[in-house]
């Protein structure tokens, strides 16, 4: 289309008749929630089921604030703001290509220095929910004992200016104090981001923060508060330039449009200490197996993800959909989810982990979803010990086989030191990049001092199969690259290595 329609309140009467638009006066909407890390997975997940529950003439009290703590989310601000707070939505899939804006969100707040607006706003008696997606690395885990990092810098900042935080965590405790002061009951603290038993990390680290400056208000929130559990599952690329061609071509002038393909879930456990939206009505599951859903998605879907961008990326394949189309890395993918991660995962109700693995095996393969490797292959110092390690576990205790979840450790030791096989350099891709760069070029001449990284391994580099055959996958990549490694590992035999001696057993997996 040769003339496009500026994205506002104003202009919803004006756009393309193909483009679903919302049904409900937005200018009646009051707020309800305030969610902190707006990107694109927010507004293609959550804000999209309140959205069409609010279509439904229901939840109109419960829209959404957004907010951010860090510089850039001010950026995200201004776009949004600019265009009342409104999305496109684009669902790509094979079957076509259509258009949605979603409009439950209607405000965000200044990005300031002290986060006194965002402190201020959750402390209101409206906001009966805070949501996060701030990226499960975003969490201050100490990586070494998996508990609470009180030590980090911008944790210990917020213990010693408590009024005047840095951290998302650090705003919530102090709008939680003002809310306590007054009289007002808390917010349920809601976290929507990839970590298994979210609602209790958050919960955690809530309350330790409040712990270290006000232990009555730490006792309070950790007896009056609620944190349920959550999983979250839908594949949302980056938006670059691709996408904002894709939303003009709908006559849409948007300036943050989403893709996503045609697929959500969002399992949550029902523990809400104020009030909810009906998100079950328009196709969310409140349930108690919250654990085993997140198990199966974290192993399978985020798991797999890590299994198959990393060497997609060193062989210079840019997009899922194309790793996927390799045959050596689909075969990986398929082999080491199907014989090494899902004999050990609980079924969930109307779904094996077998079925599952068909299903993200159809996602994962969606030409129409340009989600690239090197934005799946970020971050592995969180998602490597989030997602491969703890499957590499419960195959050693239940006597699986692991030569698989072996190669995909050797993958991404050899991906951290910065350059394919061809020789063209891997940009800085993890917040510790240095450090495991660093230590992957002592790789090189001693494999096991991978493993050794005992905040991303702890003790697996002094099992001696497991480290027997990384150092053999290490070496294999290193003599004869990283596509001959993948090779070689689709004509091993079914299972080349000794299984573990435990008796093998299908075990509940603990939280990471």
């Amino acid at each position: 289309m040769d003339e496009l329609t500026p994205l506002r309140d104003d202009t919803l009467g004006r756009m393309p008749a193909s483009v679903r638009t919302p049904g409900y006066d937005r200018a009646r909407l009051t707020a309800g929630i305030v969610h902190i890390g707006l990107g694109n997975f927010h507004r293609a997940h959550q804000g999209w089921y309140l959205h069409r529950l609010m279509d439904m003439g229901r939840a109109h009290d419960w829209a959404i604030v957004g907010a951010g703590v860090r510089p850039h989310d001010a950026v995200q601000r201004r776009r949004l703001l600019a265009q009342d707070c409104l999305t496109t939505l684009i669902e790509l899939d094979p079957s076509g290509t259509g258009a949605e804006i979603i409009g439950s969100m209607i405000d965000f707040l200044p990005v300031e220095e002290g986060n006194g607006s965002l402190i201020a706003r959750m402390a209101e008696p409206d906001i009966r929910i805070v949501s996060l997606t701030v990226t499960e690395g975003g969490y201050f885990i100490d990586p070494a004992t998996g508990g609470f990092d009180a030590a980090h810098p911008d944790i210990v900042h917020d213990i010693a200016n408590p009024q005047t935080p840095r951290t998302a965590f650090g705003a919530m405790v102090a709008a939680l104090k003002l809310r306590r002061a007054r009289g007002i009951g808390p917010f349920t603290g809601l976290c929507c981001d990839n970590l298994q038993a979210n609602g209790t990390i958050l919960r955690r680290t809530i309350v330790a923060l409040a712990q270290a400056s006000d232990p009555a208000l730490a006792d309070w929130i950790d007896t009056e508060g609620a944190f349920p559990n959550s999983m979250v599952d839908c594949i949302v690329p980056a938006t670059g330039p691709k996408e904002l061609a894709l939303v003009r071509r709908f006559g849409i002038d948007d300036a943050a449009p989403v893709t996503h393909e045609k697929f959500r879930q969002w399992v949550i456990e029902d523990r809400f200490c104020a009030g909810r939206p009906d998100w079950d009505a328009v196709g969310a599951s409140f349930s108690d197996r919250v654990h085993d859903h997140e198990t199966m998605k974290l192993r399978i879907l985020n798991g797999g993800h890590q299994i198959i961008a990393i060497p997609a990326d060193l062989m210079g394949i840019d997009t899922i959909a194309g790793a996927m189309a390799h045959q050596g890395i689909r075969r990986l993918f398929r082999d080491t989810i199907g014989d090494e991660v899902a004999p050990n995962l609980p079924p969930v109700p109307d779904m094996t982990p077998g079925a599952y693995l068909d299903l993200i095996d159809r996602r994962f393969s969606n030409p129409e979803i340009v989600d690239t490797t090197r934005r799946v292959a970020f971050d592995g110092s969180s998602r490597q010990p989030g997602f491969i390690v703890p499957s590499i576990r419960d195959a050693l205790a239940n006597g699986q086989p692991f030569d698989g979840l072996a190669l995909t450790s050797a993958l991404w030791m050899r991906y951290c030191l910065g350059h394919r096989d061809d020789g063209s350099v891997i940009e800085p891709n993890d917040p510790h990049w240095d450090a495991l760069s660093r230590i992957a070029r002592a790789a090189r001449s001693d494999p096991l001092a991978w493993l050794r990284q005992r905040q991303y391994y702890g003790d697996l580099a002094s099992h001696g199969a497991f480290a027997a055959r990384f150092a053999h996958w290490a070496t294999q990549i290193a003599d004869r690259g990283v596509a001959a490694a993948i090779a070689a590992f689709g004509d091993r035999p079914l299972h080349p290595i000794p299984r573990a001696a435990a008796t093998p057993k299908r075990t509940r997996t603990t939280p990471i």
